[in-house]
């Protein structure tokens, strides 16, 4: 288990800018989560068909994947949360309500779940760097 949070070792401008994502990514999210997690077993309204536990899983994926992001603190397993909830959201826009990928008119799209799905995956994959509490608690590897 401890394998999966070591954090590679790479030169530090590539941990800057893991973090700078990470900061960045996991603002947004906690910023996106939080209405969400006010009332996380209905916040796709009285008429939504997704049950209110899978609600609150996104809800506190969002928030909670947010801060794990920030902190750089079980990075990966925040990222996997996230990617899995951005995942579920991008097949509701593309096929559940037929949103296009962009929409010029200013209505829903599938773009920025697509976009944070695969900045998920990328520090799911890449890890934290060094720049973490994921480094400093559990090592670094080559």
């Amino acid at each position: 288990m401890k394998n999966l949070f070591v954090v590679r070792n790479q030169p530090s401008d590539i941990g800057l800018v893991l973090l700078l994502i990470r900061v960045i990514t996991g603002y947004a999210f906690i910023l996106h989560g939080w209405g969400k997690i006010q009332n996380p077993m209905s916040w796709m309204g009285p008429e939504s068909p997704v049950p209110g536990i899978f609600q609150a899983l996104g809800a506190l994926s969002e928030f909670g994947g947010g801060i794990l992001l920030i902190l750089g603190l079980f990075t990966r397993l925040g990222a996997l949360g996230l990617m899995l909830t951005m995942l579920v959201a991008v097949i509701m826009h593309a096929f559940i309500m037929g949103d296009p990928f962009v929409n010029l008119t200013g209505g829903g799209s599938f773009e920025p779940a697509t976009v944070y799905f695969l900045i998920s995956l990328l520090i799911l994959v890449i890890g934290p760097g060094r720049f973490s509490l994921d480094h400093k608690f559990f090592g670094s590897k080559s």
